[in-house]
């Protein structure tokens, strides 16, 4: 477990100012955030790299506060994947541990023990990040700490040691922390996702939690909300709302109104004024109404903006001089044979409607 309590660091004029998370044990975590937010600094503070200033961080339940970094049963692996320049490749991976058979089978998992007779200034950014993964998992550490460990991978191989790298995160009980710029990733290996700013916390929790309930405007704009309104809300009327299907006890139904739109939300509190999110994969589109359908939200509007990055194309609307963007599969998109200045139908649940 890696418990943190209003931890604070500092690194030359940088500081970190009561970071609080906890990734349980075994689980994996990942840190987010925009660059010179502090993320590796948390990492270093985490491995005893860099002295803590302020507050607590225990791991595995043990208080570090006096514990230098080779007393705390960890991995550290760098962006750059450095690597011990006097030492082959196969004496780097097996640094530090003890059984070699281990050494071997770790590194054949990752691909990396092919490039144990190579030299290390012979070998690329992608494959010392390889030999730099397999040195911190041979001595089977109880933490792992990550920072962009597959950014010099190209997309295939970043995809299977991505993969192979969470099979032994599972089968070894590792608790792991990694730093990530790549939302995609961080939803696909996250248990638990903290997002940084500024040497602060702005948000931990279930990576889809954080994801579609952020807790601001800015974290929502940060982690790619496209629609994100500035308006009023109201309770419509005390009860639990029926739209959508069943939802909590506590959710109440919502009229938010910003500008000429009108849009229904549930939620358990209202924050008036406040901010409509809706993620752009929540939005539908089709070329007639949909008023028969469980969504809340309907409007029309035409197209202003077809924006296709292969399988997933973006479209925005212009609905009454305000913007609302759909996100789409190509192929939908092909199909509907969308165009720009064409009408559409736009719709979502109120369920997709996240108020802050």
């Amino acid at each position: 477990m890696i418990e943190a309590r209003g931890l604070g660091a500092r690194a030359g004029s940088f500081r970190l100012h009561d970071i609080t998370f906890t990734v349980p044990g075994g689980a994996y975590g990942v840190v987010i955030g925009p660059a010179g937010s502090g993320k590796t600094t948390l990492l270093e503070t985490v491995a005893g790299i860099t002295p803590q200033t302020a507050g607590t961080l225990r791991l595995g339940g043990r208080d570090m506060q006096m514990v230098p970094p080779e007393q705390r049963g960890l991995g550290l692996v760098y962006q750059h994947g450095y690597l011990f320049p006097h030492l082959s490749v196969e004496q780097n991976i097996a640094y530090g541990a003890s059984d070699a058979a281990a050494v071997r089978e770790v590194a054949t998992r990752l691909g990396a023990w092919d490039l144990r007779d190579r030299a290390v200034e012979s070998l690329s950014g992608g494959e010392r990040q390889l030999v730099a993964l397999a040195r911190a998992l041979a001595p089977r550490p109880a933490i792992l700490l990550l920072d962009e460990p597959f950014s010099a991978l190209d997309p295939r191989r970043r995809e299977s040691t991505r993969r192979e790298l969470r099979r032994i995160h599972r089968e070894w009980g590792t608790t792991v922390l990694q730093v990530t710029h790549d939302f995609t990733e961080a939803g696909l290996l996250g248990d638990v996702a903290i997002l940084l700013d500024r040497g602060r916390v702005l948000q931990s929790g279930r990576p889809d939690e954080v994801f579609r309930k952020p807790a601001s405007p800015y974290v929502a704009e940060f982690l790619g909300a496209e629609n994100v309104f500035a308006g009023t809300a109201r309770l419509i009327d005390a009860n639990p709302s029926p739209a959508d299907g069943a939802v909590e006890s506590m959710h109440q139904a919502v009229e938010f109104r910003t500008g000429p739109l009108t849009i229904y939300a549930v939620a358990n509190a209202v924050e008036s004024p406040g901010y409509a999110v809706i993620r752009a994969e929540e939005v539908l589109l089709s070329l007639e109404p949909q008023l028969a359908s469980s969504a809340r939200n309907h409007f029309s509007g035409r197209i202003t903006e077809i924006s296709t990055l292969g399988a997933l194309t973006r479209v925005s609307l212009d609905v009454d001089g305000t913007m609302l963007v759909a996100a789409l599969t190509t192929r939908s998109a092909h199909e509907l044979e969308l165009a720009i200045g064409m009408e559409v139908y736009a719709s979502f649940k109120a369920m997709a409607v996240h108020l802050c």
